[in-house]
């Protein structure tokens, strides 16, 4: 007999399985066929998934049923066998566990925060469809997971409610920001969950480890709840036409002790996570000794009438001067030039952004480059932005503009607003697909590829529209591409490179380089380009921040000396040494480019500043050589 699942976690912490989804696709089932119904045609390959994980050493399993509900099924025609492959899913999992493990109920959201057609009512009659067949099998507990909105998961936790006292487990899916869809604070929605019922509260897919470790942090606990957490293994990549995951097995362990520090009682994988996530991660967490429950802060109560605040507060003040400046492509040629990123604020508050960039302008900076929404986040307008920057401090902006978020018609109005206001640098990008977003549920519309919205935009040069018709006046737009060169064939990436400047590209922006080698291999491999590139580095601000970027996101790997230098280190610790290895890349880096390009992390624009300083500070040799030769 199994201990009770509710003592369990009280005095311990569960690790859960991983992935069911990415791990079929892995073994070859496509995208876009039901996995549910594999439940029926092929028990025997869900039965080895589970098993799998298992001898693994997970101690739950969660059921294949994730859209076995309703109006995910109608979808394949197989509305009428939800009951069926409900049932079945909780047998295949009790037969692979052979009691070793509780098994729990899995129940996703239908709405996945998209605005789909179905009403509350029926949400209400699809749940608890799904779960009364789970229930059926006398599964051990009820699993929500994936949900966006909490209006959603109240309901679903309401059906769970109405037919059994089974514990409920309710996970979100959301972002660093730390808020549903519909508005709630984490800690209000949890706070309402908990009062209606719900055992475990905790977050599952959307982001790796260190996103759901940043809303974890802000909730204050440990708490008196048990929280659950199951990540996906990083940020997908798409390589050679297959998503790829790339938080390993041994970073995803590591992660779990922390985990477990904020209070995690369940902790497991989703996308992208395997049974040797999950091997290590047992591991990992064999010998930690969980503090009792009763010995965590409780949750604050929530209001039901909890709403987003806003702030407009903190406009700078500033005099205008958008004097006429040589463009960034000519300034290059003659000496080191320094473009710094700052991203658009996640709220109306503009006062640290305008703080920022006054702060860079006074250090130096050639332009102020700001992002189109990056990572799909939505953020303030980068037009707007970038007005109020070359308005009030004279500071020349660069704007970057995704293919994702506009059609050719609204890509066209926006290039012309551009135009209307003078700006005239612009970067064009492909842009991260919504789903991996704040809001999975927007559109992605990639009317056009990067290469075709660079040909576009420089045929306003020309006075024509995108729709062939003549201008009354030519644009001036001077158009840069961006170039990622931490990829394993560099000679690949330079190929596509060279189509972007076939079609119009005036200058490169790289993604950050943290590897001095490879500065030296991407000037010998470009050396034949007659455009500047300008070289990205983003100074490191923690040891978690380091692993963030090293084990998380796609195409970027870390030295193991910058590893172990920024291992432990967090706060202006972390980022004076982020600095210090910054500034060694930059000694390589100014060798071999004139243009260079600082991203920021985290609004710490003080140690671009700092940057800033040096790159001038160090170029005035060279500058003083130039002008006596």
């Amino acid at each position: 007999m199994k201990p009770d699942l509710r003592e369990r976690w009280e005095n311990g912490v569960i690790v859960g399985d991983g992935a069911m989804g990415t791990y079929l696709y892995n073994f070859g089932f496509p995208v876009g066929i039901s996995y549910e119904e594999l439940n029926l045609l092929q028990p025997e390959v869900i039965g080895d998934v589970h098993r799998r994980y298992i001898d693994a050493g997970a101690e739950m399993l969660e059921t294949n049923s994730f859209s076995a509900n309703y109006y995910k099924l109608s979808k394949f025609g197989l509305e009428s066998q939800v009951e069926e492959i409900n049932r079945a899913a909780v047998r295949i999992a009790k037969k692979a566990s052979a009691g070793r493990a509780y098994v729990a109920g899995a129940v996703g959201s239908i709405r996945g925060g998209k605005r789909v057609n179905v009403t509350d009512q029926e949400l209400t009659r699809y749940y608890e469809q799904q779960m009364a067949a789970l229930l059926n099998e006398e599964v051990d507990a009820i699993l929500l997971e994936t949900f966006y909105d909490l209006g959603e998961m109240r309901i679903a936790l309401g059906r769970a409610r109405h037919l059994t006292d089974v514990p409920v487990i309710c996970q979100f899916a959301v972002d660093q920001v730390g808020r549903t869809l519909d508005g709630y604070t984490i800690s209000d929605a949890f706070g309402m969950l908990l009062g209606e019922g719900a055992d475990v509260l905790g977050f599952n897919c959307h982001s790796g480890p260190k996103g759901i470790m940043s809303v974890m942090s802000r909730l204050g606990g440990p708490l008196n709840v048990p929280l659950s957490v199951f990540p996906n293994a990083g940020l997908a990549d798409y390589v050679d036409g297959e998503y790829i995951y790339g938080a390993t097995p041994e970073y995803f362990g590591e992660c779990s002790t922390a985990f477990a520090d904020l209070g995690a009682r369940l902790i497991g994988g989703c996308c992208g996570t395997t049974p040797e996530h999950i091997a290590v991660t047992v591991q990992a967490l064999a010998a930690y000794q969980a503090a009792p429950l009763r010995e965590g802060k409780p949750l604050p109560k929530p209001s039901e009438t909890a709403v987003l605040t806003r702030s407009a507060e903190g406009t700078a003040n500033g005099s205008s001067g958008n004097g006429r400046i040589p463009a960034i492509t000519e300034l290059v040629k003659e000496r080191h030039t320094v473009i710094v990123e700052l991203d658009p604020p996640r709220d109306l508050d503009i006062g640290k952004f305008m703080e920022g960039a006054a702060a860079l302008k006074e250090a130096g900076v050639d332009a102020l480059t700001l992002a189109d929404n990056s990572l799909a986040v939505t953020r303030m307008s980068n037009m707007a932005l970038g007005h109020l920057v070359q308005a009030e401090l004279g500071l020349r902006p660069l704007i970057h503009i995704a293919c994702r978020d506009r059609n050719l018609i609204g890509t066209q109005s926006h290039m012309m607003g551009f135009d209307a206001l003078g700006i005239d640098h612009v970067l064009a990008v492909t842009g991260d697909p919504a789903r991996f977003g704040d809001l999975p549920g927007a559109s992605s519309v990639y009317d056009m590829t990067s290469f075709e919205i660079i040909r576009m935009i420089k045929q306003l040069n020309e006075g024509v529209a995108f729709s062939g018709k003549p201008l009354k006046q030519k644009a001036k737009f001077v158009v840069g591409a961006a170039f990622n060169p931490n990829v394993k064939h560099l000679h690949k990436a330079v190929e596509r490179l060279e189509k972007k400047i076939a079609s119009g590209a005036d200058y490169i922006m790289t993604q950050p380089v943290y590897d001095p080698e490879l500065i030296v291999a991407i000037r010998q491999a470009t050396a034949h380009l007659d455009i500047p590139i300008f070289i990205g580095i983003m100074p490191l601000a923690s040891g978690k921040n380091a692993e963030y970027l090293h084990n998380e996101v796609p195409g970027i790997q870390l030295s193991e000396e910058v590893r172990r230098r920024m291992d432990g280190l967090q706060g202006a610790e972390g980022r004076a040494m982020g600095v210090e290895i910054a500034k060694e890349l930059l000694d390589i880096a100014m060798e071999h480019f004139n243009g260079i390009y600082l991203m920021t992390p985290f609004m710490f624009y003080e140690m671009n500043v700092a940057l800033t300083r040096y790159v001038l500070e160090k170029s005035k040799p060279k500058a003083a050589h130039l002008s006596r030769s």
